[in-house]
């Protein structure tokens, strides 16, 4: 599970309908575990709900004026710079996973063949979890050095806490979803895969249904078959449309939330140059 980042906010809030539904959908993510492809899957979208929110409550000429002093500008590049990792990161496995599926799906293919693609997808994979992780530390840093602002009870103060919260809570989001991208660091012997497999085929925790990350599951399948010389055939196409089409998914969320986080920046833009 992703780190949590949440300002710990006793916030005054004025009481307009634009404060309260930012408020709600704030609620909402902070509530939500998101650690399963579903659940991260729901959090994007429930992040596109809270920054169209955010959008009309930047429109208010009270908050324009809040903002007048504030330096939100490089939270929101920052939020569009690790949205761009997250997307590059899916882009980079889907066409990795496409190239597996040519292969899988030949009715005859020598190992040779078959092993070289497995290959190329595992250090594809590689690189992929090295810039996830690279950047996973630099936003750790970065949330460390962030600085709470003092949240009275005042309209400006009120506004800018919020957002930040918005931002934070954004963060958590795209964060966890890289995380299910990287799943764990990459192992140094590939004979390590055999007890992550075992983990990740298990239905059930603690008596409790669980959900597989299916990045993570393909990984360990492919390293089976370099392992062991041997090929599921079947199972590992379906593997892999599966993970086709919730990268899909989280690809059309990415966007969508980008278009809004570009959005926002304009906004802010917009209020702090006027």
């Amino acid at each position: 599970m992703a780190p949590s980042y949440q300002l710990a906010l006793t916030v005054f809030l004025p009481t307009t309908p634009n404060y309260f539904r930012v408020d709600q959908h704030l609620s909402r993510l902070r509530a939500s575990q998101a650690t399963s492809t579903s659940s991260i899957s729901h959090g994007i979208n429930g992040l596109q709900d809270l920054h169209d929110c955010v959008d009309k409550l930047l429109q208010l000429a009270s908050i324009q004026q809040a903002l007048a002093q504030d330096e939100l500008l490089t939270g929101s590049l920052r939020l569009l710079d690790i949205c761009g990792i997250a997307k590059d990161s899916l882009v980079q496995t889907k066409e990795a996973v496409q190239g597996l599926q040519s292969i899988f799906r030949r009715r005859r293919c020598d190992d040779i063949e078959l092993t070289s693609k497995v290959k190329k997808y595992l250090t594809s994979r590689k690189t992929v979890k090295m810039t996830i992780q690279k950047a996973l530390k630099n936003l750790k840093a970065m949330k460390n050095q962030r600085i709470s602002p003092i949240c009275e009870k005042d309209e400006s103060n009120a506004t800018i806490c919020i957002l930040r919260e918005v931002e934070a809570v954004t963060f958590n989001v795209i964060e966890s979803l890289l995380s299910l991208i990287s799943g764990p660091k990459v192992p140094s012997k590939l004979s390590s895969w055999s007890v992550v497999s075992k983990l990740i085929h298990s239905k059930k925790v603690a008596g409790e249904e669980t959900e597989i990350n299916e990045f993570e599951n393909l990984d360990a399948e492919l390293s089976t078959i370099i392992a062991h010389k041997t090929s599921k055939s079947d199972n590992i196409q379906n593997q892999l449309k599966e993970l086709e089409s919730s990268i899909q998914d989280f690809e059309d969320g990415l966007e969508s939330l980008s278009r809004r986080l570009i959005k926002t920046r304009v906004s802010l833009l917009n209020i702090l140059n006027n």
